[in-house]
């Protein structure tokens, strides 16, 4: 039983040392700057969020474009336009559906399933 015990204790610290040795010497991780194209869809479409709401608050549709060019889209205004469509079929977070239809109204993009979520400023009324 001793013997198992020792055995299997100094296979452990062997592996251990020699996945360590690969890990941080022999092989280690390599950064590389990525572009923003090369970002998986759910990322591009978060960034798209953050870009739309950047656009709410500061409501400067030129550098919403140039923001969004940065992750490689070629038709902006489609690209915005489906992913707020699939943020409603999908039923994602109204806060963020509503931003991106604001982008998307924006874009000249609102389409009938949009209008739901579309905000509207109605002028108040001086009594």
């Amino acid at each position: 039983m001793i013997r198992f015990l020792v055995s299997l204790v100094l296979g452990l610290l062997v592996g251990l040392g020699l996945g360590l040795y690969l890990g941080w010497v022999q092989f280690p991780v390599e950064y590389i700057n990525s572009p923003a194209s090369d970002l998986a869809g759910r990322y591009k479409d978060e960034y798209t969020v953050m870009i739309a709401t950047g656009y709410q608050a500061d409501r400067d549709l030129q550098a919403a474009i140039d923001r969004l060019r940065v992750i490689g889209v070629e038709n902006i205004p489609q690209y915005v336009q489906d992913i707020t469509e699939r943020y409603i079929t999908n039923s994602r977070e109204v806060a963020d559906i509503r931003v991106l239809v604001t982008l998307a109204d924006a874009l000249d993009r609102l389409t009938p399933i949009m209008e739901p979520y579309r905000q509207v400023n109605v002028p108040e009324v001086a009594s």
